[in-house]
């Protein structure tokens, strides 16, 4: 993935843009204080991929100043999560926006075409999994990565899961979202030649303690290659795949 001074760089070599103009941009101030909040507006220059707006606390004019501060610097596509459908009905009449209730992501700007050097799996152990996983989904494809969702392969039915091995093998990051106790991950791990990152969900009876005892099973999980991120955390596992899935590209740039 170019981050945003690279393609600063390129627009030079392009003849777009002039020195001058480019070291310009690059000189900006590298964060707008609007009051409320600090946007960080080299996040791109710095990490390759922009900020991201964090809804929940947030008033739905906080959200909407931050946009536009974005927008107004040049960011393209902006992601919010954990929008809630109040927030997101406010935010809408300021900015168009794509909302996904379920995931509670809103997207504003035009999604990126997928440029990672392969597919992330997605894949849920129940479909009450699938809120944190379209969480997930949908924070990899804005960061331009292909995403194969693989919804309800939990292990209650393991044949559900062995009837996807062409997508499993194929894929170049596993996310394994599960709630109960976690096991999928465990499976999924021991099956793919490729990173695992686990997602304990808070989908479970009451000795599952809203997803302790699927984040414990995951850190235990025996299989190697599995990494664990936090309870109902699919923003930070889909970040995560889209930054292993850039690895390669980046090197090749």
């Amino acid at each position: 993935m170019n981050s945003d001074i690279k393609k600063i760089l390129e627009r030079v070599r392009d003849g777009e843009l002039t020195v001058e103009e480019a070291l310009l941009t690059i000189k900006k101030q590298p964060f707008e204080d609007i009051g409320y909040a600090r946007v960080d507006m080299h996040r791109g220059i710095r990490q390759g991929a922009a900020e991201v707006i964090y809804g929940a606390g947030k008033t739905s004019e906080q959200i909407i100043g931050i946009v536009t501060s974005m927008k107004k610097n040049g960011q393209e596509t902006v992601l919010i999560t954990r929008l809630s459908p109040e927030s997101a009905r406010v935010v809408e009449q300021e900015h168009e926006m794509e909302y996904h209730e379920q995931a509670r992501i809103g997207i504003i700007g035009k999604m990126p075409k997928p440029d990672g050097i392969g597919k992330i799996v997605v894949a849920t152990g129940g479909t009450s999994d699938i809120p944190v996983a379209e969480e997930a989904a949908l924070t990899a494809q804005v960061h331009g990565n292909e995403v194969v969702r693989l919804y309800d392969v939990g292990v209650a039915g393991l044949h559900r899961l062995l009837a996807c091995m062409d997508d499993i093998m194929g894929a170049s990051v596993i996310i394994a979202i599960a709630g109960m106790e976690g096991a999928l991950a465990s499976v999924i791990g021991g099956l793919a030649d490729c990173p695992v990152i686990a997602v304990p969900t808070s989908v479970g009876y009451g000795a599952s303690f809203h997803g302790v005892s699927a984040l414990l099973s995951m850190l235990n999980s025996c299989a190697s290659g599995v990494s664990v991120v936090n309870i109902d955390n699919g923003y930070g596992a889909g970040y995560l795949a889209s930054r292993i899935n850039h690895m390669e590209a980046k090197n090749r740039q």
